[in-house]
């Protein structure tokens, strides 16, 4: 065998080549791999090709042989690559029959299919997580309720593999009886305490309480039942220490009761399920497990995953039934977060709620038991007579807002809105606290000035402070024009200030104290320009810590404007002003917010019109207020320094109406005037 003596030498068959059957060409393997060959009626050399081929049912076959490695490189890809797709055939195969469908599912990738166990329970969810690899498969089904497990390990000629399947996790429970658990009837110690809290012996023997020997102690023996059938036990001791049998499942306690009740009323403890039924409330069930602590922040599990509140689940047949679910939890913390987390299972919309009487001047009943010791049976059935709706967030009734309909009407805030300082402006336009006034006009028309001498007046007549965010001014800048107002006198000895006296270095420390005590800026650090998320979460936070009751946004097109490129101006304005407005009802601010007018073609020098501003109709048609500020800029017209204010939008008659004013404005100083002859303009 000199061809073979050259390359490799195999044992454990003499039928495997001949001098005649060279070695197939194909890419090289290394020498050092452990060459593994499996052949079932599949792999045979062909002596014309030197390809392997399938032989005849009569040929010899070979099981598996370990080459003896010698220094020369092999030629047996094509072999291997066979071998392989043999062999993921195979595992497919043993997947079908296994009940998984494996078409389509690719090498070293994990697949989610839907279980043939449990189909993926109610939501039909692909639970099975399937991985097929060169040597077998797994798989594992990620439903709490099945838990479905296995794996096939491919062996030889893949006739022989191991399938450990762990089907379902259906948790078995402890079958009890009252005889295995020493359970007795009540005492008369356990009666005359029943009776001391109000509960007859009728009703302890109807719902079966009796008792229990636990250390040569007699403790109370709730029994759980559901068909008349012992499920659970639930103890309780003198010291109100309470414990439940172990490897029970846990449902309501008195389940029989709502079968068939169109009502049902859920509390949080055995003795106030029997409390209720001395009121005449049979339709009562008791939780097991107590009361959370807290509301739980997180997301509201599946049914299979719920395990703290299976006993709602396990009774899902009969409170779907219900058309009304009062809940009766303890009035503390922990009850009322139990009643919260009934509530988002239960559904709100079809839950209500007591309110828990007065004991003392101080103290409010915690529980139903309270109420029937302190104040009998026919006070118990008012309270769930007098049952509220259950709150659903963003539903309300106008009785909730009862005490604000009232302040109101007694004008104990600023419901009326505040004076603008000007005699001119007060029946057309007074600032309301939770609206949203856009001030347009065209340039250099003394837009933000007016603003400017607006919250000066209203700070010195109301004391309101205030935060700004206008891009255009530099702080010094805003800083000069703002004490020129407050103090009436020209920041610098310049031209603008003609004659005027110039403010002493006294008036200035004292507006600058006033400055540091009224206003808050917003400003960007950076070269970046700030979005109108940013300036509402920063007014906020001067809201909150600061108490500001208004905000200054000058002008709209130094915002950031980051518009989706699917959203067209118009939907992005619509979308900011909204923000603006929440912001503004929320925090009880007024927001004052500047936007130019578009470049208007064949300007005859007239003031614009609110539609007029560059972006969207929405600025008119979403704002509480619309003003234009306008300035004379013709001789021939009037006085130069005349200021025209007009109102063309305000929503809510009690703060103003459309009209026009005029004002005068004085240069050297920066305030804004009266003028006593309004009709002469």
């Amino acid at each position: 065998m000199p061809l073979l003596s050259r390359r490799l030498f195999m044992g454990s068959s003499k039928h495997l080549f001949s001098p005649k059957c060279p070695l197939p060409q194909a890419s090289l393997i290394n020498p050092r791999r452990l060459l593994h060959f499996t052949c079932q009626r599949r792999l045979f050399p062909n002596p014309l090709t030197g390809f392997f081929l399938r032989p005849p049912a009569t040929a010899h076959v070979f099981r598996s042989v370990k080459p003896v490695m010698l220094s020369r490189q092999v030629h047996l890809a094509q072999v291997e690559d066979e071998v392989v797709q043999d062999s993921l055939a195979l595992v497919r195969l043993k997947l079908e029959e296994e009940g998984i469908p494996s078409a389509g599912m690719k090498l070293d990738e994990f697949t989610r299919i839907l279980c043939p166990q449990c189909e993926g329970g109610d939501s039909k969810e692909k639970s099975l997580s399937v991985l097929i690899r060169e040597s077998g498969a797994v798989w594992s089904c990620f439903r709490a309720k099945c838990g479905w497990k296995g794996h096939i390990n491919m062996h030889g000629e893949g006739k022989h593999y191991r399938s450990n399947n762990l089907v379902s996790k259906v948790k078995k429970y402890r079958v009890l009886s009252e005889q295995a658990l020493g359970l007795k009837p009540l005492c008369n110690e356990l009666l005359t305490y029943f009776s001391e809290r109000m509960i007859s012996g009728e009703t302890l023997r109807r719902n079966a309480v009796l008792q229990h020997i636990n250390y040569d102690q007699i403790v109370i023996a709730f029994t759980y039942r559901r068909d008349g059938k012992l499920i659970n036990c639930k103890y309780r001791d003198i010291t109100k220490k309470m414990w439940q049998e172990k490897d029970t499942e846990k449902i309501f306690y008195g389940v029989d009761d709502i079968k068939d009740a169109s009502d049902i009323i859920i509390v949080e403890g055995e003795i106030d399920k029997l409390s209720m039924e001395e009121a005449g409330f049979r339709n009562c069930v008791s939780v097991p497990c107590g009361a959370p602590s807290v509301v739980s922040e997180k997301a509201l599990p599946s049914e299979e995953e719920d395990t703290s509140y299976q006993y709602l689940w396990s009774s899902k047949k009969y409170l779907e039934k219900a058309s009304r679910i009062i809940l009766a939890t303890d009035a503390d913390a922990p009850g009322q977060a139990l009643a919260e987390e009934l509530a988002r299972r239960l559904g709100r919309e079809r839950c209500w709620r007591v309110t828990w009487p007065m004991k003392n001047e101080n103290d409010v009943c915690k529980d139903a038991n309270e109420v029937l010791m302190y104040f009998g049976p026919e006070a118990l059935k008012n309270v769930i007579e007098n049952a509220e709706l259950y709150p659903i967030r963003g539903l309300f009734n106008f009785s909730d807002y009862f005490h604000e309909i009232d302040a109101y009407y007694r004008c104990h805030g600023y419901e009326l809105g505040v004076s603008t300082g000007w005699e001119a402006l007060n029946n057309l336009y007074r600032v309301a606290p939770g609206e949203l006034t856009i001030i347009t006009g065209v340039p250099n028309s003394g837009k933000s000035e007016w603003i400017d001498a607006m919250m000066c007046n209203i700070n010195e007549r109301e004391g309101w402070k205030f935060v700004l965010c206008s891009m255009e001014n530099k702080v010094q800048e805003h800083a000069r024009k703002l004490l020129e107002k407050h103090i009436k006198k020209p920041f610098f000895k310049a031209r603008y200030a003609e004659t005027v006296e110039r403010m002493s270095e006294l008036e200035l420390e004292e507006g600058k104290q006033w400055l540091y005590e009224t206003f808050h800026l917003i400003r960007c650090e950076n070269d970046s320009l700030p979005s109108i998320n940013w300036v509402l979460e920063l007014a906020k936070a001067a809201v909150l810590r600061h108490g500001v009751r208004g905000l200054v946004i000058d002008p709209y097109n130094e915002l950031d404007h980051q518009r989706p490129p699917n959203q067209t101006e118009t939907e992005y304005v619509s979308q900011i002003l909204t923000r603006i407005k929440r912001f503004a009802q929320h925090h009880s601010c007024h927001v004052w917010f500047v936007a130019h007018p578009r470049q208007l073609q064949q300007w005859s020098g007239g003031p614009p019109n609110m539609y007029d501003i560059s972006g969207s109709a929405h600025f008119i048609n979403k704002c509480d207020n619309g003003i234009v500020v306008h300035r004379n800029r013709d001789p021939k017209l009037g006085p130069l320094d005349r200021v025209q204010i007009c109102v063309r939008k305000v929503r809510n008659k009690v703060i103003g109406c459309i009209g026009e004013a005029y004002l005068s404005y004085d240069r050297a100083t920066g305030e804004f005037k009266d003028i006593e002859d309004q009709h002469a303009t």
